[in-house]
């Protein structure tokens, strides 16, 4: 087990190394502190609440707050419970060589909560609006993909963290069907 644990963290080093590295060039040293930064979403995501809630009826009141809920959840489970449990040290504080671009942050690394709480989002906004679901999907992984492009997550950390969102979003979801099942939401299926 410890030699299949070690071979995985190799590979990840080796995957790091690859996305962090090798892709590095001027344009993402540009873009991606502006993706990966969380103040950069809320404007939008406010936008997001607020047009839902005002113009999207009931479905898109409920879909706000199930959304919120899922994000709810999902941050607190991995900052709370799933980052003390691995307790794994993040790539910029032991990659020699990474390109850091936001500089060593001491918290744990997996999984990364970036990604788990767009993987949320995207989870809840594509079921519930299939028609933008290339958005949202294309959003999460950018955003995912910045974590490790910025130098403080592995892909392991950014894969598990979309895992881990996604599950949490589907399992909001079915609960919220079961709770409001009724021909009252139609929508809701």
């Amino acid at each position: 087990m410890v030699d299949l644990l070690n071979a995985l963290n190799q590979l990840d080093t080796a995957l790091f190394i690859f996305f962090n590295v090798h892709l590095a060039n001027p344009v993402f040293d540009v873009i991606m502190p502006f993706v990966t930064d969380k103040h950069t979403w809320y404007p939008v995501w406010l936008a997001i609440i607020v047009l839902l809630s005002w113009k999207g009826g009931s479905k898109g009141r409920w879909v706000v707050i199930i959304a919120i809920v899922a994000v709810g959840t999902a941050d607190l489970g991995v900052n709370r419970i799933l980052k003390p449990f691995f307790q794994r040290v993040r790539p910029c504080n032991v990659v020699e060589n990474a390109h850091l671009l936001l500089g060593k942050k001491s918290s744990f690394s997996m999984p990364s909560s970036h990604a788990a709480n767009f993987f949320t989002l995207a989870m809840v906004f594509s079921y519930f609006y299939r028609k933008y679901q290339l958005i949202f999907w294309f959003l999460a992984a950018l955003v995912a993909y910045s974590r490790i492009a910025v130098g403080v997550h592995y892909p392991f950390d950014v894969l598990l963290g979309a895992l881990v969102g996604v599950a949490i979003a589907w399992s909001w979801i079915e609960l919220f069907k079961r709770l409001l099942a009724s021909k009252k939401y139609p929508w809701l299926k």
